[in-house]
């Protein structure tokens, strides 16, 4: 009797994508050679690998702590491995689970990813003075190393996923001089970031030697107003402050001029860039062939490569890069100098995302950085020192990476109809051309 074709090949029972999604480990016997493309496979689907395949030297392990998320048994006990994984408490699996996921989107998920990898792994074993180790690489940054049910800890793959940012941001000031009159900046300031429709809390890093004003001197605002008093390292104001309860913040410095119009419209432009730096001044780096080197300029170009956090939106999950991800010696040096923590900030945000910052419209009267309007105030010499250390910051920070990771851009946005010969009403955020 002949058999027909269906009883050659049968219907599988299983669907083998759903097996896959459905399972918690995931065997991964040697292929034709030491490795095998099911460990990818197992990655992407959150399923846990368990690798039998001695000798394999696992992808990217000069960066990747594979102990974390894969479960390495031995190809001559493999009896052994029920028992192994039988003995994994719940939460170590869900530890296991959640760094293959991270792991997937942060180094496999698409080839663009697998080359900016090896590429950064290439500098790092060709400069190894000037190379960075461990978790700094690329999308290793995007992951904590440590198990967490809080999506806070994790806001660009959920981003990834659907989610969107918080509808409301805080405005985070810092502090460096007493307030002596009513007519001072900050509180002008505060004033006017208040009205913002978006704006949830204001807080006030104090970093001056003098004490703060009573709460009765302050603006009266209709949102909350916090000082939080800091010491003078110009680091603090990065540190991942549990009183920051949006994931919005905006960045700024008390010389910094701003009306409601600037702040929502920058607000609004950051939700649809929300693991970008978005605000308004702006500054450059360019290498310098006579000298070798980077150099950093703040003239007023169509091509940037910082938005300086002076006035600036950006994700409160940079805050924790910043403070726990980069090295104590770089934080040291920018408070050593109190200067440079921008362009670390700057640095820290091209590294992960590899895509410059973005630049929104501004009133003529804030074109220059604020920055650099306290340079101008100040004596030739400290504004020439202040400028020249900025500058060395750029190299330092670029031979720390082992490259240059910022990216530059001419790309900025503007509200619709602006500067358009339409009638005003028209216009959403008519007060920006008022001047």
């Amino acid at each position: 009797m002949a058999l027909q074709p269906d009883s050659l090949f049968p219907t599988p029972r299983f669907d083998y994508q759903e097996l896959l999604h459905n399972s918690t480990f995931c065997i991964i016997p040697r292929g034709r050679r030491l490795g095998s493309f099911r460990f990818l496979e197992a990655l992407q689907t959150a399923c846990i690998p368990v690798l039998l395949s001695n000798g394999w030297e696992l992808p990217f392990s000069e960066v990747i702590d594979w102990s974390r998320s894969a479960i390495i048994g031995d190809e001559r006990l493999l009896l052994q491995i029920p028992s192994t994984v039988r003995c994994l408490h719940s939460d170590k699996i869900l530890a296991f689970q959640q760094q293959t996921q991270f792991l997937w989107e942060a180094y496999f998920s698409s080839v663009e990813k697998i080359v900016q990898t090896t590429l950064e792994i290439g500098y790092s074993i060709k400069s190894p003075a000037q190379g960075s180790s461990g978790t700094h690489f690329l999308g290793g940054l995007l992951a904590l190393p440590e198990f967490s049910t809080n999506p806070g800890d994790f806001p660009f793959y959920y981003l990834q996923h659907g989610s969107s940012p918080s509808s409301k941001f805080t405005a985070f000031i810092r502090a460096v001089s007493p307030v002596v009159s009513l007519s001072q900046p900050i509180l002008k300031l505060i004033q006017a970031v208040s009205k913002s429709q978006y704006c949830a809390q204001i807080l006030v890093l104090w970093s001056c030697e003098k004490p703060p004003p009573q709460s009765t001197k302050w603006p009266q605002t209709a949102v909350p107003l916090t000082v939080i008093h800091s010491s003078s390292k110009v680091s603090d104001r990065f540190l991942p402050y549990p009183a920051i309860g949006t994931d919005a913040v905006l960045g700024l410095d008390e010389h910094t001029s701003l009306s409601t119009s600037e702040v929502d419209f920058a607000f609004v432009v950051w939700r649809s860039f929300p693991n970008r730096i978005v605000g308004f001044p702006m500054c450059s780096h360019f290498w310098d062939a006579s000298r070798g080197q980077w150099s950093y300029t703040s003239k007023w170009t169509n091509e940037f490569s910082m938005v300086l956090t002076a006035a600036a939106f950006y994700h409160r999950y940079y805050h924790s890069l910043f403070t726990n991800y980069l090295p104590a010696g770089l934080r040291s040096l920018i408070d050593q100098i109190a200067n440079c923590e921008d362009i670390l900030m700057n640095f820290l945000v091209s590294a992960v995302t590899k895509l410059p910052p973005i630049k929104v419209t501004q009133k003529k009267q804030h074109r220059e950085a604020p920055s650099q309007q306290l340079l101008r105030s100040a004596p030739p010499s400290n504004g020439n020192l202040q400028f020249s250390q900025r500058q060395a910051c750029v190299n330092q920070f670029a031979a720390w990476f082992g490259y240059m990771p910022l990216v530059h851009s001419q790309f900025r946005l503007d509200p619709v109809l602006y500067k358009d010969q339409v009638s005003v009403l028209r216009k959403k955020y008519r007060h920006l051309e008022k001047a």
